[in-house]
This record gives structure tokens, C-alpha cells and sequence, in this order.
């Protein structure tokens, strides 16, 4: 059962690989489609050979007809071979002046001059090959077919030719098309890399596009968590404010009223403070309002100030960073903050706030606790790792175990 199915797949792929196969015909027909598309490079030559004197317009006419060749064997990829070359994409017409010059000065476009002054000859040529290699064994293999045609062959020395023309035609049969394959293989390898957009600096593009598209996401957050800090600040906020004072002025300007009520009306006085204080803290953990008016300098002071243990706080920043990359600070000085506290068993901690010549925000925050700090611990380092990586900054942590621990992030502020 074994050996019959081994034989049926041998069967199989010598059928998907004989000279009759879609396949063997399919990259003929591509390779042979490569001679029409060089036909004007090969004008342009014959003509300044047999013209030495001629300007060599045939030569430009062929740098002009670039694009329909371009999209001709693109049509021919993929028609063919199913490959799809994408177009370079361009910013302008290549009608104007600037798009001319952008043309002009295209990394792209000197790759398909490449493609259409080296390797089209080279593929028509061996198109023309193999066209030659398909007739000369069609013509050998068919031999005594056609043999009366010719006069005087009879005889043992010309049926011993024949054999060997039949066997060298038919040899030829079966090499036409692994030399089709190989010349369709080396040809559309050649055109995806000349005639379509450079890889690499399309993943470039793509990164840049990706990294600017990002950036935009992280500002419109920022924006929006600034948005939502004022409304709650100027409307909820108020609200409860007023409602405490109202009920604080009830309870002191009202002491006939019953003890019940005098309870309900304490209670509710309590809450509402509590309420005040809670929603206090969810502004702060949105956006602090003293870090859009003041800058970093106040928003740390206010967190250092709030610590469990005593803070030291250095800001050295001539010039603000931008909004976002100011917000992210602070939460990364927030959070590290209270990882000192909750984890670190310290009895003081330093902050220190530089910009560095190279527009880089550094970060540097430094305890005498135990150390042995490890991200992996759920200690909040992964949550920092991905803050600082949303604006692609850089975050160190040198925490041997018995301490100090050392945090030192930075983050890019370029304009």
C-alpha cells in the first residue's frame, strides 16, 4: 500500500512537471512574454550601431517610456505568475515640475532604469532561448514525421541520425521547462526587487507613520484626560462642595431639630467630605491641573509633599517638555513613588529632574530600601516599563538585593 501510494504521488508530480503541464506553459509563456518589452532598448542599440553618428534619441525614448514599461511588466507578473509588484507611491504629478524632479531624484525610479537597461535584455534573450530550445526539440522529436520531406534520407546511417535526433529532441522537451522555471524565477525575483517600492524603506515609512499615528493617539488621550480633570473639577467637584457647605450651615444654624435628624444630616455632611476627598484624589490621578499651570516642578513638589517618607526633589528644567511627555513624567515619578513606599521599606528617597543637551528628560529616582526589585514580581515596574515605552523612552532599574535601589528613566523631548 505503501509503494502504490509513493508511486501515485511520483506519478502526480511528474504529470504537474511534464512539458504538456500548466506549469511548464505558464512560465514559458511568461519568459517568452519578457522579448516585446525589450524591443525598443534593441531598436535604440541597432540604431546607434548602424548609425554611429545618430543622437541617441532612441536611448532616451526608451528613459521617457520607463512608466509604460514599468506597469508592462508588472501586467506581465502578474498576469502570468499571480505576482502582485506593488507601485511606488509618489507625493506629486509626475506632470509638474516637482514631480518630474521627484522622479528624477527617486531611488526607485534608477532601480527601474536598471531593470530596463539590464535585466529586460538579459530575459528577452533568454526568452529567445528558450523559444529556440522549445522549436529545436519540437522539430527533433517529431523527425520521422517530417523525414519524408526530405530528399535522399533512407538508409541505416540516416535512421541512426534520426534516432538521435529523436532522443536529443526529446531531452530538449524535457529540459524547455525547468529552463522556463529557473528564467521565470531569476526574472520575477529581479523585477519584485527593482521594479516595485524599496522594502526597507517602505518599513521605514510604515514606522515613521506608525510612531507619528501613535504620538497623535497619546496627545488626544492627554487632551482628553485634561478635558475630563476640568469638568469634574469645575462641575462635580463644585457641586459637592457646595452640598457639604449647605449642610454644614444646616447643622449650625438649626439646633431645635431632632437628634435623628441632626444624625442623618452629619452622616450625610461625613460622605459628602469623604466624596469631596475621593474625587479630589481621581483628578489628581487624571491630570493634575498644577501640572498644566505650573509645570513639573510644582506637580512633583505637590507628590513629594504627599509621601510617606521623606523626598528629596531636584528639578533642573530650563524649558518645559511637551504636554504628554510632561504627563508621563509625572506618573512615572507618581508611580515610583509609591513602589518606594509600599515595597522598599525605606526611610528616604531622591528625585532628580535633568534635561540633557541631547533634548532627553531624565528621570532619576533613588531609595535606601532593600532593593531587590524585580518587574517581574508585580511590583508596578511592568507598568512602568510600558508608560515610559508609550513615548519610546528608556527605563533602567539597578536594584541589587539588601539596596539602594536606582530607577533611571529617560524619555525623548525633542521638538
Amino acid at each position: 500500500m505503501e509503494s502504490s501510494g509513493a508511486l501515485r504521488r511520483a506519478f502526480g508530480w511528474a504529470m504537474a512537471h511534464a512539458p504538456w503541464s500548466a506549469w511548464a506553459w505558464r512560465n514559458t509563456a511568461f519568459t517568452a512574454a519578457a522579448i516585446p518589452p525589450a524591443l525598443p532598448l534593441a531598436l535604440g542599440f541597432l540604431i546607434l550601431l548602424t548609425a554611429p553618428g545618430h543622437s541617441p534619441v532612441p536611448l532616451l525614448l526608451v528613459v521617457a517610456l520607463s512608466p509604460l514599461l514599468t506597469a508592462l511588466q508588472r501586467s506581465r507578473c502578474w498576469s502570468l505568475l499571480g505576482i502582485d509588484i506593488p507601485p511606488v507611491v509618489r507625493e506629486h504629478s509626475p506632470r509638474s515640475v516637482r514631480g518630474l524632479t521627484e522622479r528624477l531624484r527617486s531611488e526607485a525610479t534608477w532601480r527601474q532604469y536598471g531593470y530596463h537597461f539590464l535585466v529586460s535584455p538579459l530575459a528577452a534573450l533568454g526568452g529567445g532561448v528558450l523559444v529556440l530550445t522549445w522549436t529545436a526539440g519540437a522539430v527533433c522529436a517529431t523527425v520521422y514525421a517530417w523525414s519524408w520531406a526530405l530528399p535522399e534520407a533512407s538508409g541505416p546511417g540516416w535512421t541512426r541520425q534520426y534516432d538521435l535526433l529523436t532522443t536529443v529532441g526529446g531531452l530538449l522537451l524535457l529540459a524547455a521547462p525547468w529552463f522556463a522555471a529557473l528564467l521565470g524565477r531569476l526574472d520575477s525575483g529581479a523585477a519584485l526587487a527593482l521594479l516595485g517600492p524599496n522594502r526597507a524603506r517602505e518599513l521605514e515609512r510604515r514606522v515613521e507613520d506608525l510612531a507619528e499615528s501613535r504620538a497623535g493617539v497619546l496627545d488626544a488621550a492627554d487632551l482628553e484626560r485634561r478635558r475630563i480633570e476640568r469638568d469634574l473639577h469645575d462641575g462635580a467637584q463644585q457641586r459637592l462642595v457646595a452640598l457639604a457647605m449647605n449642610l454644614g450651615i444646616a447643622r449650625a444654624t438649626l439646633p431645635g431639630l431632632p437628634s435623628e435628624a441632626k444624625a442623618v444630616i452629619d452622616e450625610a455632611h461625613r460622605e459628602a467630605k469623604e466624596a469631596i476627598e475621593e474625587l479630589s484624589s481621581l483628578v489628581r490621578g487624571l491630570h493634575p491641573a498644577v501640572l498644566e499651570d505650573r509645570g513639573l516642578d510644582a506637580a512633583l513638589s505637590g507628590i513629594a509633599a504627599r509621601a510617606p517618607l521623606p523626598v528629596e526633589l531636584t528639578v533642573d528644567l530650563p524649558v518645559r517638555p511637551g504636554p504628554t511627555v510632561e504627563a508621563v513624567a509625572y506618573f512615572v515619578v507618581s508611580e515610583a513613588l509609591a513602589n518606594v513606599a509600599k515595597h522598599a521599606r525605606a526611610s528616604r528617597c531622591s528625585v532628580l529632574v535633568t534635561r540633557t543637551a541631547a533634548d532627553v528628560l531624565r528621570l532619576t529616582v533613588n531609595d535606601d530600601g532593600v532593593g531587590g526589585a524585580d518587574p517581574a514580581g508585580g511590583t508596578g515596574l511592568t507598568g512602568l516599563r510600558k508608560r515610559v515605552g508609550s513615548v519610546d523612552g528608556n527605563i533602567m532599574i539597578n536594584s541589587p538585593l539588601g539596596g539602594p535601589t536606582t530607577v533611571t528613566v529617560e524619555l525623548p523631548c525633542g521638538p
